[in-house]
């Protein structure tokens, strides 16, 4: 039987030693998607925090304050008009005691509407303010869906920085490893050559991967309002293989049937609908002339003073180009509402189904990952370095079959976070919590 090098033992102790961390971070990897979900504080606090001091979500709240201020002022008469005048005053004396009709005059006029124009004013401007509120629950969800998705992608970036130094230290290993060999005669230069392309490879994975987390960062402060280069603390101590994901038992008509019910911007679409109808009701109101009422008291010297009244309406006389006009205006609103709420509606029940077929594809493979390429690509690995030790599997192999496992993992976990973020992607698209 050969004799191994004396280096040999010291390569394979060297080799399991730094495997280990690697391939126990797979052990802990999740089962298939469990039927609950631990709740996690940290994103829940990111979560308050943003619908707290977003100013977005603000800006939004404060123009649903203003819309609300609109509908009293809508059903309140215009106000009163006062005016004085003076009335027959001769330009050759301007005495006012010259002439009979002489006079000072004050006026007090007074518009009022149709009966039934302004509570139809009011209604529609309380139209606005639902609208207005449906607008801010909408913000609130995709507020929730990006906090959401920055949340797992930092997590994401988090390991696989974690995994990608493990891997980096085992591939300063394998370099050793390799120049060992040379030194001895056991290698050959390309081996060695390898190992450092290899390591260089990861190398930048790190930085890229650093600058990532940087960018992942930035975007969560500005969500929450927070200063750029805050740090965030609240991904600390969150590991992706210690958070079960939940079953996704839902199918396509579950969720379009909650995204009738729930989403704020189909209940906005409706309620303007409804404006629009209301909008009819008032240009058809418009047929009907409004009162302009006025009552005059003019003062004379020396003589009775006079009492004058006047009340003057307006006569459609030109309805067909006007009144008519207005009328089938309101109508084609109505119909362009009802089609963009059809359009809305597809689209929203189209990217539910979508979402439906991602979430199954990902837990498919979740659980081929978990249960199938991971395993046997640990199996592979260690087998390699088994083999390695007696000469009986070359370098080149052992190195794929490292950078194999190192790709396995970072697609798990990708796909981890992939399957987070479609989940809200689908909760924002129905409007609620699913979990």
């Amino acid at each position: 039987m050969r004799k191994l090098p004396a280096v040999m033992p010291i390569i394979l102790a060297l080799l399991l030693l730094s495997l280990a961390p690697c391939l126990a971070a797979n052990q802990n990897a999740p089962a298939h998607p469990g039927r609950s979900r631990p709740e996690k504080s940290g994103l829940e606090e990111l979560i308050r925090e943003a619908l707290g001091n977003n100013p977005g979500l603000k800006a939004a709240e404060e123009r649903l304050d203003a819309y609300s201020q609109i509908p009293s002022q809508a059903e309140s008469w215009d106000n009163p008009r006062l005016g004085v005048g003076l009335l027959n005053l001769p330009d050759n004396s301007f005495s006012f005691e010259q002439e009979p009709m002489t006079q000072k005059q004050v006026t007090v006029a007074q518009e009022i509407p149709f009966p039934g124009k302004l509570p139809l004013k009011g209604q529609i401007a309380g139209k606005d303010v639902d609208i207005a509120a449906e607008a801010v629950a909408e913000k609130k969800n995709g507020l929730i869906m990006q906090v959401k998705t920055v949340y797992w992608d930092l997590l994401l970036v988090e390991k696989t920085i974690a995994v990608t130094r493990e891997n980096r230290d085992l591939l300063r290993d394998f370099v050793k490893t390799a120049e060992s060999r040379y030194a001895v005669g056991k290698g050959i230069q390309q081996d060695v050559l390898k190992a450092q392309v290899e390591l260089s490879k990861m190398i930048d994975m790190l930085i890229r991967q650093q600058q990532r987390k940087q960018d992942l960062t930035a975007r969560l402060n500005t969500l929450l309002y927070r200063p750029i280069d805050t740090k965030v603390t609240e991904i600390e101590g969150q590991d992706l293989d210690r958070l079960p994901l939940p079953t996704f038992a839902f199918g396509a008509g579950e969720l379009e049937k909650m995204a009738a019910e729930n989403r704020p911007v189909l209940a906005g679409a409706r309620r303007r609908i409804e404006k629009y109808r209301l909008a009819v009701r008032l240009a058809k109101k418009d047929y009907y002339p409004d009162f302009d009422v006025a009552v005059s008291y003019g003062q004379r010297e020396g003589r009775p003073d006079f009492v004058s009244g006047s009340v003057m309406v307006a006569i459609p006389l030109w309805h067909k180009t006007k009144e008519d006009r207005k009328v089938a205006q309101e109508r084609a609103n109505v119909i362009m509402a009802r089609e963009q709420y059809d359009s809305l509606e597809n689209d929203i029940f189209f990217s539910l189904q979508d979402a439906v077929l991602e979430m199954r594809e990902y837990a498919d493979q979740i659980d081929l990952f978990k249960t199938g390429l991971l395993p046997q690509a640990r199996a592979a690995l260690q087998s390699a370095i088994a083999g390695y030790g007696v000469n009986k599997v070359d370098f080149v192999t052992l190195i794929d079959n490292q950078l194999t496992l190192y790709d396995y993992e970072i697609k798990y976990y990708g796909l981890l976070t992939d399957y987070e973020n479609t989940m809200a992607r689908i909760e924002a698209a129905v409007g609620k919590r699913l979990f």
